[in-house]
């Protein structure tokens, strides 16, 4: 019984998320959430075929859901067992002896204990395995007099292991608002290594802003103590600053970086780096991620490292998620070009390779292993997005006469809505990738100038999806009533009731 329910965390067509009820939902409010997607869905609305075709699975799958949730019997076996359940050969002989109340009872004990194997293991696991080859000699041979004289032979090239680089990191959530985080490195470099570990402490202190206690040691630095903050400014720009003290033998060394980021457009990001400290510099980037392609340019002014640097990466839409990458750097050490490429060899692992070819570097070749944390196929996750978009195309017409209801009586008005993984471990420079848009789905909610949401998973309503399986996920909502700014952020599986007069923001933030 545990083990179909460990295998029906994997499956997220929540029923009650779709219908966007409480799972203790009356037989009324069932129907008044059926009846309310069934006129949304409908396929007799949309006479484009492919719409059409859209919309009759989207209503099929709500009718469905109604079927089910809608017998007590049903209900209660879909509580403990979900689809699968309903599906297992010679149920109905064995199982449905039991009243929904034992069911129920049932189900409560494995919830409990379901609960606390996944407070247990939501350690999220990161970590990264480097290896670099010197691979000069393939390029730079000795003319053969010299190798004659030296012993040479004409033989194989030499190459060799000459550095590598091993990470891994984990988090631990404290409460619903702190977090630990303990991770570690190993490196070698020509025969010379070193490693570190660090302890970091975070904290969410509202809707705009976290802030994160570090401590670190290692045998090449000495010890850390570091602090970061992290701010929103407004809907479109975010700041971030670091101080910190190394401590060595020859005293204490303080440093401290700020970045200063703005979303250009949907797509690009623009970040204004400054750090001071032992190699004091600053630093411009313009970074571009698409679904097909990410495209980085960065100028860096410092002391000792000066340089330009563009880099470009297209994506391959297939099931391994193949990526090639080039890049050019150039600055006081020399100029050094890279080219390489990365693929999916497993549920859990990324292989790449890159080769470095450089002036006066020589040439290298760096093999890099990612282990990627428990998720699901890109198959899965494109099918997911599919059904989302289709959803939310759906949704254009009624969320049109919806806002204009809304305007009329100065009433709500959702302005922007992300759902998805808002901090990560290093900075919010990548997390555009792992948050979706869900503007159009929320104001399709609004009725009588009221959006209720359930405890349920945000990721089974009609036009969400899951941008990042099997992490932590929050609802960021900006939205206008009487006219007045209002924002929230809610985690993933709390009830939302919006508006509220907590939620009000200042006009000039």
């Amino acid at each position: 019984m545990a083990a179909a329910l460990e295998e029906d965390e994997i499956d997220n067509d929540d029923y009650y998320s779709l219908l966007n009820v409480r799972r203790e939902a009356t037989q009324d409010e069932l129907k008044a959430s059926y009846r309310r997607l069934c006129m949304l869905y409908h396929p007799d609305k949309h006479r484009d075929p492919e719409l059409k075709s859209q919309a009759e699975q989207l209503f099929n799958l709500v009718h469905q859901a109604y079927e089910v949730l809608s017998d007590p019997q049903s209900r209660a076996i879909y509580d403990i067992y979900g689809k699968r359940g309903l599906d297992v050969e010679g149920w109905e002989v064995v199982e449905r002896k039991r009243t929904p109340a034992e069911i129920r009872e049932e189900y409560e004990r494995l919830q409990r204990e379901r609960e606390e194997r996944r407070l247990q293991q939501r350690t999220n696991p990161k970590g990264t395995i480097s290896v670099g080859i010197d691979a000069t000699d393939l390029f730079d041979r000795y003319e053969e007099d010299y190798e004659e004289i030296s012993g040479g032979g004409g033989g194989l090239p030499h190459i060799e292991i000459n550095r590598m680089h091993i990470s891994q990191s984990i988090e631990a959530p404290l409460t619903t608002s702190d977090t630990a985080i303990l991770s570690g490195s190993l490196s070698t470099h020509n025969g010379n290594g070193g490693g570190n570990i660090n302890l970091a402490l975070r904290r969410v202190t509202s809707a705009k802003g976290w802030g994160e206690v570090e401590f670190g040691a290692g045998d090449t630095h000495g010890p850390l103590l570091g602090l970061k903050i992290f701010r929103n400014l407004t809907s479109r720009c975010f700041t971030t600053a670091h101080c910190g003290m190394q401590f060595s033998s020859r005293g204490i060394r303080p440093g401290l970086t700020t970045m200063l980021a703005r979303h250009l457009d949907k797509n690009t990001m623009g970040y204004l780096q400054w750090r001071w400290g032992t190699q004091s510099s600053m630093n411009t980037s313009i970074v571009r991620d698409t679904k097909s392609s990410h495209f980085t340019f960065a100028v860096q002014l410092g002391i000792p490292h000066t340089f330009i640097m563009m880099s470009y990466q297209h994506k391959f839409q297939d099931d391994d998620q193949t990526k090639i990458k080039g890049s050019v750097k150039s600055g006081f050490f020399g100029t050094v070009v890279e080219y390489g490429a990365e693929t999916k060899i497993s549920r859990h692992s990324i292989l790449g390779a890159t080769v470095s070819v450089g002036v006066p570097q020589g040439v290298s070749l760096k093999i890099k292993e990612l282990e990627k944390q428990r998720e699901s196929s890109a198959s899965d996750i494109a099918k997911k997005k599919q059904e989302a978009e289709a959803a939310v195309l759906l949704m254009q017409e009624s969320v049109r006469r919806i806002i204009e209801a809304e305007e009329s009586r100065m009433g709500l008005i959702i302005l922007n809505a992300w759902y998805g993984k808002f901090v990560t471990d290093n900075s919010r420079k990548h997390e555009r990738a792992r948050v979706i848009d869900v503007t159009v789905p929320l104001q399709c909610l609004v009725k009588d100038s009221k959006l209720v949401l359930t405890e349920a998973s945000k990721a089974g309503l009609p036009g969400f999806y899951d941008p990042c399986v099997a992490e932590e996920k929050s609802l960021k909502v900006l939205y206008q009533f009487r006219g007045v700014m209002h924002q929230v952020l809610c985690g993933d599986t709390e009830a939302l009731r919006i508006p509220k007069q907590s939620h009000r923001i200042d006009n000039d933030s």
